[in-house]
């Protein structure tokens, strides 16, 4: 256990340190208090959902793992997220997929009602939290050879399409109830696996279809919509209907956000260059932090070079007011409250770095093509010790500070999850 006179000792030495490079360490602290994450329920339960729990997991999307413990139902899994916000310093949001609905009646994804989420309404004005939702555009029959709202069966569409407006009307119940903006994050699993002959035609198919389900206005003071694309999936390997350079320009026309998923691109793309090109044009960012490991886009986020490009971006440029940050990850080899809490630790720590650096004066010699000083600099950073000011964040939080969250975890293993039932609860 990490004791506090320890935990503020360090952080003394390293207020002083950073104070003679310009830098404030309350300043960053508070500034890292403004920035929520928006934590993804689909880690607890590896994307099983209650609408559907026994569904296979269609549209590139695949779980690996058992470790025990899985929540089966809405108690358990809003139980394990109640814990890993527990581990989590600061006030955060909760993301839903349209899966996670809690109702007694027989529904569909293009019949579910806003009521639906009336449990998770509760829980999270229980929590103090605010909520993101996703409709659910996979592991469904109506995914018909790879394609939904870019299907050439005017059937297979118009179940898509419905889907799309009932998800924006939940949304907006949703933020009309806790008072609070929902991002409404749309994500279509639509492409080919093989050479396509027609390029052109899904993409106005998809294209007709997003105006379709957008057509009708809702105050953005209760949600708004962002667009999520991707570089391929598997069993469309070979063309991505909804690529990268349709949904930032269909964001950019519609005045949407247009959602980056750091998982989603080429592995030597630098996701982080891409802020400064699109900002300038588009209303805003809903960013999902991710990992991606050869073919797989969502592992468990880590502090890596990635994840650091990323927040040294949003935060040296100053686009935080206009991005949302969310987690998009899962992983069912570890602890599943593990893996949001690693993920969302990493990602706030990654931001706190960034903010503990002279930024003006990096700007100023970089202006001055003083290059020498600003490589200086920016190395002699890396060993800056603002895991210090980590800690002290942690603890003036009320959360275990270091290692210590490893026993929290384990307690609840043995107290909680570890007494479930492997099997899926109906």
């Amino acid at each position: 256990m990490v004791k506090p006179e320890e935990v503020d000792k360090a952080y003394e030495v390293a207020k002083q340190r950073y104070a003679e490079i310009g830098v404030d360490t309350d300043a960053a602290m508070k500034e890292l208090e403004k920035v929520p994450l928006s934590v993804h329920c689909w880690q607890g339960d590896d994307i099983h959902g209650f609408l559907f729990p026994n569904q296979e997991l269609t549209g590139g999307i695949g779980v690996s793992g058992n470790y025990p413990g899985i929540a089966r139902t809405p108690d358990e899994l809003a139980g394990d997220m109640h814990e890993a916000l527990s581990l989590i310093p600061g006030k955060h949001r909760v993301q839903l997929h349209a899966i996670y609905a809690v109702t007694d009646k027989k529904r569909d994804l293009d019949t579910l009602e806003p009521e639906d989420f009336d449990y998770w309404i509760d829980w999270a004005k229980q929590e103090g939290v605010g909520l993101d939702f996703n409709g659910t555009f996979f592991s469904h029959p109506m995914v018909k050879d790879n394609m939904t709202v870019s299907s050439p069966d005017p059937k297979v569409r118009d179940f898509w399409i419905r889907h799309g407006k009932i998800s924006r009307e939940i949304s907006n119940y949703i933020g009309e109830k806790l008072g609070s903006q929902v991002v409404n994050n749309f994500w279509f699993p639509d492409g080919f696996k093989d050479n396509p002959i027609d390029k052109k035609t899904p993409r106005l198919r998809l294209l007709k279809a997003l105006d379709e389900i957008i057509k009708d206005p809702l105050p953005e003071k209760n949600t708004i919509e962002s667009f999520e694309g991707k570089l391929f999936g598997t069993g469309i390997e070979s063309y991505t209907t909804g690529s990268h350079e349709f949904y930032q320009n269909y964001a950019i026309s519609r005045n949407k956000l247009w959602t980056i998923d750091a998982g989603h691109f080429h592995p030597t793309e630098d996701v982080s260059d891409k802020f400064s090109a699109f900002f300038p044009f588009g209303k805003g960012l809903f960013m999902h932090v991710s990992r991606p490991v050869r073919w797989d886009s969502d592992h468990v986020v880590i502090m890596d070079d990635a994840l650091i490009r990323i927040t040294r971006s949003l935060v040296r440029d100053g686009y935080l007011d206009r991005t949302h940050i969310g987690l998009d990850f899962f992983d069912a080899t570890i602890n599943r409250v593990a893996a949001w809490v690693v993920g969302a630790r990493a990602t706030q720590k990654s931001l706190l770095q960034a903010m503990l650096a002279p930024i003006d004066q990096l700007k100023k010699d970089e202006l001055n093509a003083d290059f020498t000083t600003r490589l200086i600099e920016t190395e002699e950073l890396k060993s800056f010790p603002f895991g210090a000011v980590w800690d002290k964040f942690c603890q003036d939080h009320n959360t275990p500070v270091g290692f210590d969250w490893m026993n929290n975890i384990h307690q609840y293993e043995k107290d909680v999850q570890f007494k479930r039932d492997a099997k899926l609860v109906h």
